[in-house]
């Protein structure tokens, strides 16, 4: 195909191709603007906060700077390039590569059959990759081809930063101080499948990890998909963290239990000796129902007689203590935001691990314990009560 408005039908096909979801990339060089060291532009379609845009890599002599645009602007933007300021150009799709060259297209057969992944963070250096691995296609989280479907981007992001979280954690650690894990409240295994995968696939340990989840129905699942992948060490079991038996666990998760429920597994792992206690809080009405028969006076008073507020002062109340009372046991704790709260409300992550020296200033830790307790009218923590 060749045509002396070369352009226009570059332009044209680019709508095309993105309008029937066959574009994969447009690559513009020769390039003859007054912009000083660039080169050529490469652009690819991805999706950010679950929109669709294209981003541009700008390729100058010492550096690369990529800026993203929403899908029209980017259209026009290159529009206005191959009119003026580039002089080569191609339009990589499924069906053909289109070529231009100064004023003429030509069609040519396609270099690519598949359209890549919109994924944003894509070329990040991710410890879970969305290809190869069966048990994300069964979570229904990639498609065959490992491509991350536009809803499930959230969830993708979140197991992937909590496995760096594992990972800083404990790659300085003898493997053999996390050899067997349990996750209370493992849900649909999103995260218990992705930790296992890790430890035991790309980091080599053998390690044994068991998903504990009251619904008998997830419970099937996740053994089915463990099954398929081929994960031997891994199982799923029916039951309650309350009633589970924790003895031997070095590593204890438990990841948006409500309540009191968090602090049912704590101690679980407190009373175990677990090396590592890593838990995700979700609601907290234990401590906000004391605080609300406390009236508390000043500019606190002001503070907590809005209930939003009052609830965030309960969150913030409840998870300190509950650093504190795993300091008082003998633990370093370190409480920090798990995922941005664009993403999940359920955001706050406690992670504990033993101090080597064991138990220390206990004394302090009680007393700072009891004072911070009295200053909110807390009587008391319900962890306090089964430690």
């Amino acid at each position: 195909m060749a045509s002396n408005t070369g352009q226009s039908d570059f332009v044209v096909s680019l709508k095309s191709a993105l309008g029937q979801g066959t574009f994969v990339k447009v690559s513009l060089s020769h390039y003859v603007g007054s912009e000083k060291d660039l080169k050529k532009i490469d652009v690819r379609k991805i999706v950010v906060k679950r929109e669709d845009k294209l981003s541009f890599t700008y390729h100058y002599k010492t550096r690369d700077i990529v800026k993203n645009y929403d899908i029209p602007v980017a259209v026009g933007m290159i529009q206005k390039a191959v009119l003026s300021d580039f002089k080569a150009g191609t339009l990589f799709t499924t069906q053909y590569d289109l070529v231009l060259d100064k004023n003429t297209v030509k069609e040519k057969p396609a270099s690519h059959s598949e359209v890549p992944s919109a994924d944003h963070d894509r070329n990040k250096n991710r410890l879970v990759p969305s290809d190869g691995s069966h048990y994300l296609r069964d979570l229904k989280i990639t498609d065959p081809n490992g491509r991350v479907f536009d809803k499930a981007q959230d969830k993708f992001r979140q197991i992937n930063k909590y496995i760096e979280i594992i990972d800083g954690l404990t790659k300085n650690a003898s493997p053999d101080t996390f050899k067997n894990i349990v996750d209370m409240g493992a849900g649909k295994g999103y995260l218990t499948f992705a930790l296992y995968d890790y430890l035991k696939n790309i980091r080599n340990i053998d390690v044994q990890v068991m998903g504990v989840e009251y619904r008998p129905d997830l419970v099937m699942l996740c053994n089915q998909i463990a099954k398929n992948s081929s994960f031997e060490g891994l199982s799923f079991a029916q039951g309650a963290i309350d009633n589970f038996n924790a003895d031997g666990v070095n590593m204890l998760i438990a990841l948006h239990a409500c309540d009191t429920a968090t602090d049912d597994a704590i101690a679980k792992g407190i009373k175990a000796g677990s090396e590592f206690i890593i838990v995700a809080p979700c609601c907290h009405k234990q401590i906000r129902r004391e605080m609300e028969k406390h009236e508390a006076g000043g500019t606190l008073g002001l503070l907590t007689r809005h209930g939003i507020f009052m609830e965030r002062q309960a969150e913030m109340v409840t998870d300190t203590l509950r650093g504190m009372i795993l300091e008082y046991h003998g633990y370093d704790v370190k409480i920090f935001e798990f995922i941005s709260a664009e993403h999940t409300a359920k955001n706050v992550m406690i992670v504990a691990q033993k101090k080597k020296g064991g138990k220390t200033g206990q004394a302090k830790i009680a007393a700072d314990i009891d004072a911070f307790k009295q200053q909110f009218g807390v009587t008391t923590h319900y962890l306090e009560t089964i430690t």
